[in-house]
Formats: C-alpha cells, structure tokens, sequence
C-alpha cells in the first residue's frame, strides 16, 4: 500500500523513505585543505554534459565539511566499486579517512584515490543555491575509470545491480 503526504517538517521521515526507493551509486568527493585531503561519501552525483564535460554534485549546508567544498577550486569525484563499501564507510565516520588507502595529489592537489572503478578530476565550474543543499558543477579535465561493478545505495543499505534473466 502507497502513502501519500505532502512533504515539510511532519513528513521529513516520509519522504526520506520515498527518496530511498530511487537507488543510486556511492561516490567519495575528495579536495585538498590547508589542514591536509578531504574526503566526503556522496550520492548526489550525476553526469550533466558531453560538451562541455560536466558532472555535479550536491553536499548538504548543514555539514561541517561544506565550506571546504565550496571554497575548493578543484575536486575529485570517485566512483566507489562494489568491493570498496569500507572506503564509502570511511568517509561517512570521518573527513580525514585516508590513512589505510592508496592515494596522491593531483596536479592541483585533489586527493585521486587510487583502484576506485572510476574518477572524475574537476575545476569548480559554478555553484547554485538549492535550499539546504548546493549544486557544484564540476568541469572534467581527466577521468578514469576500471573494470568492474559499481557499488550501489538503495533504502539504507549497499548493494549490486543483478541484471534481468
């Protein structure tokens, strides 16, 4: 049986719900700080332009990562593979979660985290208000990316995509 409910304060756990049945893949967003490599778990990632080349991504005001991501010049996106449900973890638990994984600055510093099914190097192209989220558009100057299965999100929880049949 479908609920319907008019979302706003009463219904925020609701429509949480409702959000969650849209499955999405898990990225880690990275950026360089003048206290060292920033890393945030993020599944508001989506491809917007061939041409330009242009992603974007929406982190929430409310956490006390995202004045470094929107004072940042340059990020990059890392497209999580199944078997990297830790890294994802590691990053929800702390900002500098960088210790047990392989990783190097980019050329403008970014942290690239090594093995990720795929990255995505970004210039800040802009950023636009949307409500208590922003939307940071990303320019893609370099990009990767490995065999493999991406590792999913859906109500909660990680998981795979099981083709039909």
């Amino acid at each position: 049986m479908s609920q319907t409910f008019i979302p706003g304060p009463d219904t925020a756990r609701a429509y949480r719900d409702a959000l969650a049945c849209f499955g999405t893949g898990v990225t880690v967003i990275t950026v360089a700080t003048p206290d060292g490599p920033m890393g945030i778990t993020a599944n508001s990632f989506a491809s917007v332009s061939l041409d330009p080349p242009l992603v974007l991504w929406s982190p929430a005001k409310g956490s006390r990562r995202y004045p470094a991501y929107i004072d940042a010049s340059h990020f990059v996106v890392h497209i999580l593979g199944v078997e990297q449900g830790s890294i994802a973890d590691g990053f929800v638990a702390a900002a500098d979660a960088f210790s047990e994984l392989d990783w190097a600055p980019n050329d403008h510093g970014a942290p690239v985290i090594q093995g990720c099914l795929s990255h995505f190097e970004c210039t800040t192209h802009a950023i636009h208000d949307a409500g208590d989220h922003s939307i940071v558009l990303g320019r893609v100057a370099r990009a990767s990316h490995r065999a493999g299965k991406g590792l999913l999100f859906k109500q909660g929880q990680y998981g795979r995509f099981a083709p039909n049949g």
